[in-house]
């Protein structure tokens, strides 16, 4: 088991749509069960019947930096912690993602979403960097969405509350930069939350529908003289 799923790892790195399922066999891959080798034969099923699909990128007009943040609230049965799940796109282009179990417990969902959505601003603060670097900078602030409310609330109230002092650090950091300016997290309605697919599993249609959403498609068929 332990070689397929670092097979599957690998692949993750161009088929974002996989990073959810993966990254909770991984969670198992040193004392596997039943279950767990069941669900690697799924993926695997999966991946078998969609070996022409890929993370599609495209020449594109916008350079603005935006992301998606979700959380999946104390969403392990055994450990009752959340999983975290981003994906940043740069104009049309999804450009990283990630799908991470908290290493703390939560005791709010508002309380694991903040904590997602400072990861998400954490990524977006460092490929701002990167492409100031390569003499690109952005001159527009980075928007993260975000589906729930109260995190949105909390990244701009200056009000503390004695319920937030334990994500002390991840609330004013991401307030620090909203006061500046170089990010705005906004609301989304969780139909249109893209980073859903990193949390949860998801029904078929709409798994497919954000699927595509992340620019994963099958590839077009070369014809004869193409390369």
């Amino acid at each position: 088991m332990d070689r397929e799923v670092g097979a599957l790892q690998y692949l993750t790195f161009t088929r974002p749509d996989i990073s959810y399922a993966v990254q909770q066999v991984c969670l198992f891959m040193h004392d596997p069960r039943e279950p767990h080798l069941s669900a690697l034969k799924r993926i695997l099923r999966y991946v078998r019947g969609t070996l022409s699909y890929g993370l599609q990128l495209y020449s594109s007009t916008t350079s603005s930096l935006v992301a998606y943040s979700d959380a999946d609230w104390a969403g392990c049965p055994t450990t009752r912690r959340s999983t975290s799940g981003y994906c940043v796109f740069l104009g049309n282009n999804l450009l990283s993602w990630s799908s991470k179990r908290q290493f703390t417990l939560s005791r709010s969902s508002a309380e694991a979403e903040y904590r997602g959505v400072a990861n998400a601003v954490a990524e977006t603060c460092w490929l701002r960097n990167l492409l100031r670097e390569l003499h690109t900078p952005l001159a527009t602030a980075t928007l993260v969405y975000c589906d729930n409310v109260s995190a949105v609330y909390l990244s701009s109230n200056p009000v503390q509350h004695q319920r937030t002092k334990h994500i002390e650090i991840d609330i004013h950091f991401v307030r620090d930069l909203v006061a500046t300016g170089a990010i705005r997290v906004l609301h989304v309605p969780s139909r249109y939350q893209y980073a859903d697919i990193f949390t949860k599993g998801l029904p078929t249609s709409l798994f497919d529908e954000f699927r595509t959403s992340l620019s994963v498609r099958s590839s077009p068929v070369q014809t004869v003289g193409e390369c």
